[in-house]
């Protein structure tokens, strides 16, 4: 009585070493190894392009989160009951007393012209003390020219390099601020003083380069006639994801009047965006490795129906079904795991030297890759998020796996009788 073939060890040498042949295709099979190489390269741009496009749009939301907290506050407390605060430095204390406040700093802000003989362009005038300035890292860490240094007293303003070409200007330059709300008992004509440039800044955001203006905040008190009072006040919490449990730990301080609105509520639409275009980006991206995997089912079909004669003569030899189907799922998922792991190495360097390669093919095109007057960013950012991109790799390696099962399953099932009955 013939023994009943019993099953190889799952992934034992001898279905590794069937199915490396397999991929070795012979010269009648070119066909099928084109359709593997096309398999592979498509895993391996799906992959590269998903990781680069994510690292790219988390780059470009960290920098953007990073500039516009690092020139507002976290909470910007606004009084209910008056249109500013008299009081500032007695609430400012109490609130820098709650739990994870860092800071509490007083501004004044205001739209104003800022006028030279050459133009007058619009700008936003902030009112802030030097000690305050200077614990803004965006700010302290970004002067170009000049100094914060006696920002308070020596009567001076700081402007953004934005200002510089369009209004001709550099340290010591002279400029007008012109401010519309003005206060006089026959009407409100323009309010106009002339200050001397003494810090040029750059934010390395150029919408912020080009509007914003800093004045010692007595100045701006006196300038905007509002005596001792500030309009609200900053303040700057140890962590901006956890900055409601800090507005709660505020209110529970008892001041009456108060409305605290988080930075989340100022920039909603503006980061809702940007992660709308993310989840839009990576589900669109997604479809090229979806189609790269179509690819790997045609190809081992098209394996399967062409080695249908060794398929018999294996399982007339005892192989067993487990074994024919792990050895075209090893053939079939060789593609997409070598495939997604190139396409991984590929994608991190260029994510580390983007900027480099932007250069290069700007230099070699001679066209513009990255406007900084349009993304508002002196450089293209690149951040990798190790979560998304293992969540993209193991998407590429679940999908590379399942392409496989179907023509795998063929395979097995095949009746050696009938493939090899004509031959």
């Amino acid at each position: 009585m013939t023994k009943p073939a019993s099953d190889t060890r799952p992934f034992s040498a001898f279905e590794w070493m069937l199915a490396l042949r397999y991929l070795r295709a012979r010269r009648k099979e070119g066909f099928i190894s084109v359709i593997a190489i096309f398999s592979f390269l498509g895993i391996l741009l799906g992959v590269a392009t998903l990781i680069i496009v994510m690292a790219v749009m988390n780059g470009f939301r960290q920098e953007l989160f990073d500039k516009i907290l690092g020139l507002d506050g976290h909470v910007v407390v606004i009084r209910l009951d008056t249109a500013d605060f008299p009081d500032y430095e007695e609430i400012g204390a109490k609130l820098a007393t709650a739990p994870t406040v860092t800071r509490v700093f007083p501004l004044i802000e205001r739209q104003v012209i800022v006028s030279t003989p050459v133009q007058a362009v619009g700008a936003k005038v902030r009112g802030i003390s030097e000690h305050d300035l200077k614990a803004l890292p965006l700010i302290a860490k970004g002067i170009k020219a000049g100094s914060l240094d006696g920002f308070d007293s020596q009567g001076g303003i700081a402007l953004g390099v934005g200002f510089k070409r369009p209004l001709g200007i550099d340290i010591g330059s002279t400029v007008t601020l012109i401010s519309p709300r003005g206060r006089t008992p026959s009407g409100a004509p323009p309010r106009m003083k002339s200050y001397k440039v003494t810090a040029l800044f750059e934010m390395g955001m150029s919408e912020f380069d080009r509007s914003m203006v800093f004045m010692p905040l007595a100045e701006a008190q006196r300038f905007f006639d509002k005596g001792p009072a500030v309009d609200v006040l900053d303040v700057i919490v140890d962590d901006p994801e956890q900055v409601t449990s800090s507005v709660a730990a505020m209110r529970k301080i008892g001041v009456p009047s108060l409305r605290f609105v988080e930075w989340r509520e100022r920039s909603a639409s503006f980061f809702a965006v940007l992660q709308m275009q993310r989840n839009m980006m990576f589900l669109i991206l997604s479809i090229i490795v979806v189609v790269a995997a179509f690819n790997i089912v045609s190809g081992l079909v098209m394996l399967v129906k062409d080695k249908g004669r060794e398929i018999g003569i294996l399982r007339t030899m005892g192989a067993t079904q487990g074994a024919i189907m792990r050895v075209f799922l090893i053939t079939g998922a060789s593609t997409g795991i070598v495939g997604t792991l190139a396409g991984c190495l590929l994608a991190v360097p260029f994510c580390w030297w983007i900027d480099e390669i932007r250069r290069a093919v700007a230099y070699v095109t001679g066209a513009v890759v990255f406007n900084p007057e349009i993304y508002y960013l002196p450089k293209m950012p690149a951040e990798l998020d190790w979560q998304t991109t293992g969540v993209i790799i193991a998407m590429s390696l679940l999908l590379s796996v399942l392409a496989t099962l179907y023509p795998s399953w063929r395979a097995s099932r095949l009746d050696p009788v009938e493939a090899l009955r004509y031959e």
